[in-house]
């Protein structure tokens, strides 16, 4: 009676654990796909910084500083003389570029974040204010204005012989420094159906969240057209609504799939790789290395007349030597993570595991793709 407690024990502690490593695995769907038509729009102007401390744009290097100056006193109502042009210096001025990203469904009146990054030669924007500036979609509209002291993050102390600088000096950022001014028009919420885009493409990954969203839904309108794509018709219950039924699915969790691959950085001794990592038959010595592994299932017979099941329970032995030069065929597949860590117990070093992992790649047994950085 005593042995079948611990066998009962021990079937409860490995199926929590299966069913605590499934469900720490499931990801939201809001996390694996974008929803097509729902996106940021980029946007970009070109603009003058002033009020900079003699680290604006020097005008005999950059003659379009001086362009844009007269421009815009122009367009105030002060005329530059044409003779006097070019005798103009403006060192506390710094022609730039702003660039933002418009959220979708924005609306007039909201405001974003701008980033403001120097043209010219301008050795620092600490301390600017950027003057109102209209930012263009890729269309030739204007759809945000944009204005207000930057926060570059950083400083610049200089001395006769020495300075001090912190950060880089001609990026800067202007939070809410961006007021939109122009809506793009949005009929989201009238859609009969919307599509999914997978953030990566795989046909396992997209058919699971299909499958999800119609056991959810209790109704077949799911279907995963491609390892990209998934189309959902929106039941009867969420017409001009669609806002609601993305709020229902995006709470859904899915076991995503992940390919079997292995990331290595050579420069940095790095090395990455899944889980589904998997290798054949293989023995492998490296210089007086010797590494050996088996499985070796433990069989656990039940009780006389217990009516109990045979469980079998899997075991790794893992043998590793140093210093004998021989070779020995491991009988059967085994995960490449053990093989990772038998080899890190003893210290082999991440460029040894490299050239190892790169020869079982090359001999066939590795069944997972070889990435190298």
């Amino acid at each position: 009676m005593k042995r079948l407690k611990i066998q009962a024990i021990l079937m409860t502690a490995l199926f929590l654990l299966v069913l605590l490593a499934e469900t720490a695995q499931a990801a939201r769907v809001k996390d694996l796909v974008n929803i097509r038509g729902v996106r940021n729009n980029q946007l970009i102007g070109f603009g003058l910084v002033i009020g900079l401390a003699g680290t604006g744009d020097s005008a005999t290097n950059v003659f379009f500083s001086i362009q844009t100056v007269v421009n815009m006193l122009k367009a105030m109502g002060i005329t530059v003389p044409a003779g006097q042009i070019n005798q103009l210096q403006f060192k506390n001025v710094a022609t730039v570029m702003v660039t933002a990203d418009l959220p979708a469904f924005t609306r007039q009146g909201d405001r974003i974040d701008v980033l403001v990054s120097s043209v010219g030669d301008a050795k620092s924007l600490q301390g600017g204010t950027l003057l109102m500036t209209p930012l263009k979609g890729a269309d030739g509209n204007t759809y945000v204005v944009s204005q207000g002291p930057l926060s570059i993050g950083g400083f610049s102390i200089q001395g006769q012989n020495r300075g001090v600088q912190k950060n880089h000096l001609q990026v800067g950022r202007i939070s809410n420094g961006g007021l939109v001014e122009k809506e793009i028009y949005s009929s989201f919420n009238k859609k009969d159906e919307i599509e999914l885009s997978m953030k990566a493409t795989d046909f396992t990954t997209a058919g699971r969240v299909a499958k999800e969203i119609n056991r959810a839904m209790k109704d077949d309108i799911a279907a995963a057209m491609d390892g990209r794509t998934v189309r959902v018709r929106l039941p009867k219950f969420y017409k001009n609504n669609a806002t609601g039924f993305v709020s229902k699915i995006e709470s859904l969790e899915v076991a995503p799939d992940t390919a079997a691959r292995i990331i290595i950085d050579e420069r940095t001794g790095t090395i990455v790789m899944g889980e589904n990592v998997m290798i054949s038959t293989v023995a492998v010595a490296h210089g007086g290395l010797f590494v050996q592994i088996r499985e070796e299932p433990i069989a656990i017979q039940p009780e006389p007349l217990s009516e109990g099941e045979t469980a079998i329970l899997p075991r790794t032995r893992v043998a590793i030597e140093e210093g004998q030069d021989r070779l020995l065929v491991v009988p059967k597949g085994i995960g490449i993570g053990d093989v990772v860590n038998a080899l890190n117990s003893i210290g082999v070093t991440p460029r040894d595991l490299i050239s190892i992992l790169q020869a079982i790649k090359a001999s066939g047994a590795l069944h997972a793709e070889l990435e190298i950085m």
